[in-house]
């Protein structure tokens, strides 16, 4: 099987809004729902589980109804923190999936995934026991002292991360594991894959591309409109 974890368990304080961003409604439909029928609508996806900020969650199941995400098996309340609610996720596949199953971590707010990039991800997991979207810089890069940079970062030297980052089921819970032992969880920043690079562990490098990006602020939202309306034309274009 293949189960998408998407992670919806944050406020997205940042935006500023009166709820949720991943809630947040786009031609009346929230950013949650556009994220969920990409795997929906993937061949390659079995079922989905959505870990889902504890407020919201009769709201999500309504949702679920209203739009006939049939492949949502399993709604999980998330947890405090991020890597809680990735926790919380993948305790409650515990005894579901079997460890050569793949999960697939989506951030609720990262809407514009596209159907090659998590085809891709499955191949290289299944070949390589996880993977994650990836691109080179295409911008300049320099150091950060507070209000000046003094050095050039070599931006072939670096890559830029997204979702969805996929694991076989027995690495990703053997992984947490070892980091909840050895107390790992609050000392990187809330990603699988910042937990993986202070573990040690190779990270495999997957199709990714520059509008593949999770929605942070205002301006994204003006970028996810624009995006919706394009990929509404191209379809009316095709009936």
């Amino acid at each position: 099987m293949n189960v998408p974890i998407i992670l919806a368990g944050g406020v997205g304080s940042r935006m500023g809004a009166d709820r949720p961003k991943q809630f947040i409604e786009i031609f009346g439909k929230p950013i949650l729902v556009y994220t969920i029928e990409i795997f929906q609508n993937h061949p390659e996806i079995d079922a989905i589980e959505v870990v889902c900020v504890k407020s919201h969650v009769d709201y999500l199941n309504e949702l679920v109804k209203k739009y006939n995400l049939d492949k949502v098996k399993w709604i999980t309340p998330g947890g405090k923190e991020f890597q809680d609610s990735v926790i919380n996720g993948i305790n409650n596949l515990r005894g579901v999936l079997s460890d050569d199953d793949i999960v697939l971590f989506q951030y609720g707010a990262s809407p514009f995934t596209s159907d090659d990039i998590i085809t891709d991800a499955i191949r290289v997991c299944e070949e390589k026991g996880n993977s994650s979207p990836a691109i080179k810089s295409l911008f300049l890069l320099g150091s950060n002292e507070g209000d000046k940079s003094i050095n050039w970062i070599d931006r072939d030297k670096v890559i830029i991360h997204n979702t969805p980052q996929c694991f076989k089921f027995s690495y990703v819970t053997q992984l947490y594991d070892e980091a909840i032992e050895k107390g790992f969880i609050d000392k990187v920043e809330p990603h699988t894959t910042s937990l993986m690079y202070l573990m040690g562990r190779e990270i495999y490098l997957s199709k990714g591309n520059q509008m593949n990006f999770k929605i942070t602020t205002k301006d994204d939202l003006d970028l996810f409109k624009g995006f919706v309306l394009m990929k509404n034309q191209e379809k009316n274009m095709m009936d």
